[in-house]
This record gives C-alpha cells, structure tokens and sequence, in this order.
C-alpha cells in the first residue's frame, strides 16, 4: 500500500476522536529512518497540548489501529505536537497563520526568490501576502510548495 493512502486510512481513522476530544489532526507522516518506519501523528488543540494529550491520542490510535491497521509492516506509533514551526498544510491552516511569521517555499520563482520569511498580512484563498522589510509580495496559492510558521530571533 502507497505513503498517501496510508495515511488517508490514519486521518480517517483520527478524525472521530479528533472532533470529539477538541483536537485538530495537523499532519500524519509514513517514513522509513534508517532500517524502521515511523507512523507520526502530529496534534494540537487550542492553547496548545501536552503529555497526556498525546497520551490520549496515542493509546486511542493505537486500539483503533490493532483492530484497522493498513500497514503491513512493523512501524513505531508517534503522536507528539507540531512544534513551534508548525506547518501550514491546508489553506485552513494559512489562513489562520495571518499576523504570524512564516516561513515559505515556492515550486518556481516569485519575484526573483523561491523562498521568503516574513510576516503574512494576508490570505484569500488564492494568494499570500507575505511583507520582508518594506517589501510586500503576492505569492499564488497554487505556487506554494511548502508554508510553515517561523521562530523571530
């Protein structure tokens, strides 16, 4: 079975659990490092989680994926938060990133640069607005290979 059906199986899988425990579902990731593969399921809520949310999280995956598991082979289960660079992956998540300080990549150039780091003004559904120092810039949606927020030093 493919990465992104497994982890479309897992979201769904989540998304119960998540909607009743007040939880969001920011991303699940399939990855083999080194010689073992990892199911990391990353969660957050309003005001952030800690220990035991993930606990809870975990425990329920784990009970939901010994009666339901897609992966046929042996995996360690992660649930942990996204950090403090979370990634911004659906345009829910951008949207609600307005005001912060982003990090973004882009699949070709957008005004001489493929990456920018600054805080993100706006957002309609089709284009970032994202200012560097005095300079604002109008990035496509549809041009943004990743997006997550970024750490002021």
């Amino acid at each position: 079975m493919n990465v992104a059906k497994i982890k479309t199986i897992i979201e769904e899988l989540a998304a119960p659990y998540m909607t009743e425990n007040g939880y969001e579902l920011v991303d699940v990731e399939y990855v083999k490092e080194g010689g073992n593969w990892f199911l990391r399921i990353y969660v957050d809520k309003e005001g952030g989680i800690d220990l035991d949310d993930c606990s809870r999280v975990s425990e329920y995956m784990s009970e939901k994926l010994d009666v339901h598991d897609p992966i046929p082979d042996a995996y360690f289960l992660e649930v942990s938060s996204p950090g403090a660079e979370r990634p911004l992956k659906k345009a829910a998540d951008v949207a609600g990133a307005v005001g912060k300080h982003v990090f973004i990549t882009t699949y070709e150039q957008i005004d001489g640069s493929k990456e920018f780091e600054g805080k993100l003004e706006g957002f309609d559904g089709t284009t970032l607005t994202v200012v560097i120092g005095r300079n604002s810039h109008a990035i496509p949606y549809d041009k943004v290979a990743s997006a997550r927020l970024a750490i002021v030093f």
